[in-house]
């Protein structure tokens, strides 16, 4: 099959380099995909490969030409632009916010929930969930499908990635001046993030928890599709460039034993289970920076709950979290296309001939 036109909304950002990045890395062609971005990101040159492909203006584009348009350019530009794309008839995977709340709308981490892509068709919408859910729900998919997981409580680790490339600038800038012996210049967080941790991630809500908190229990509930999951979560920011890491504590409606959570987690897509020999643990940096599983590690019986269980999860927040996820969605529809096309065809050669 022809490879599918694909838009890259957003790609001069974070994500939509890995985005390409990852485009490129399985094998799709330069003459198939489009860099869009803003008026003033226009005629710039984003690498793709071994290529470059030229950024154009997303407000003039003819989203009529593209199979899938993959949108990460901030909220506000997907409120106004992907029902422009699906109008058009494309297939939109947005990686923010507009969309995830929606209930006509999927949330959707192929390893958990793929089967609902095959009700997508054309000129549909499609969320990607948060960074911070995504791993989460990796991990705690398989359990739930064998036990059933009642409530989680989750404090997580949050690379500065995940506020996009004025989190980046304000790390670095801020350690040089630590280490000068220099007041650090406050822009992109409320408080310094060079060699401290700042717990609260996104504006906080009426009841308490920041915004970041309660995708999680939100989103984790739609893409399980069980309301009966509570999680209670704590989303801190720390001082690390690339990587999320969550210490995750979950209680089981069943009883299963630790042997069965650790062996569901070894043979479940997208996973790599990490026993701890010699210290050696996941870490953001070391195992999951760059990298598209989901680490697991620290796995080991609550001695506080009947049926609790601890693990330690780290996944790249802009790899996993974001631009992986939206494009393994793309590829499960491509599957099911695919799938679909060959048993028509298959239908159509098993027709006796008339006559």
């Amino acid at each position: 099959m022809n490879r599918p036109r694909i838009a890259v909304v957003g790609a001069s950002g974070a994500v939509g380099e890995v985005m390409l990045s990852i485009l490129a890395e399985r094998g799709h062609r330069d003459d198939r995909v489009v860099a869009l971005a803003s008026e003033r990101s226009a005629g710039q040159e984003v690498e793709f490969g071994a290529s470059q492909l030229t950024v154009e203006n997303l407000a003039d584009f003819d989203f009529s030409e593209v199979d899938y348009a993959l949108f990460s350019a901030g909220g506000s530009v997907s409120k106004e632009h992907a029902p422009r794309a699906a109008e058009a008839g494309s297939i939109v995977i947005d990686n923010t916010s507009a969309f995830r709340y929606d209930d006509d709308i999927l949330l959707v981490v192929p390893e958990v929930n793929g089967r609902r892509l095959e009700e997508v068709t054309r000129g549909s919408i499609i969320a990607n969930p948060n960074c911070s859910t995504i791993q989460m729900v990796v991990a705690l998919a398989p359990v739930h499908a064998a036990a059933g997981i009642t409530r989680v409580n989750v404090a997580t680790y949050q690379s500065v990635s995940g506020a996009g490339r004025k989190g980046l600038h304000e790390l670095a800038n801020q350690t040089a001046q630590r280490l000068n012996f220099q007041d650090p210049d406050v822009k992109a967080f409320a408080q310094p993030i060079a060699f401290n941790v700042l717990p609260q991630i996104d504006e906080m809500l009426d009841n308490g928890y920041s915004r970041e908190e309660m995708k999680m229990h939100w989103e984790t509930q739609k893409i399980l599709e069980d309301s009966g999951v509570d999680v209670n979560a704590t989303a801190v920011r720390v001082p690390v460039f690339y990587g999320h890491a969550e210490a995750v504590h979950f209680e089981t409606r069943d009883d299963i034993g630790i042997e069965e959570v650790a062996e569901l987690l070894r043979n479940a897509p997208g996973i790599e289970l990490m026993e701890g020999a010699d210290g050696i643990h996941p870490t953001p940096v070391s195992h999951a920076s760059g990298k598209d599983p989901v680490y697991v590690g620290r796995l080991r019986r609550d001695l506080s709950h009947p049926r609790g269980i601890s693990m330690w999860v780290v996944a790249d927040n802009v790899r996993k979290g974001a631009a992986l996820n939206a494009v393994q969605i793309m590829e499960r529809l491509e599957a099911i296309r695919e799938a679909v096309g060959k048993s028509a065809a298959a239908d159509v050669h098993s027709v006796p001939a008339a006559g």
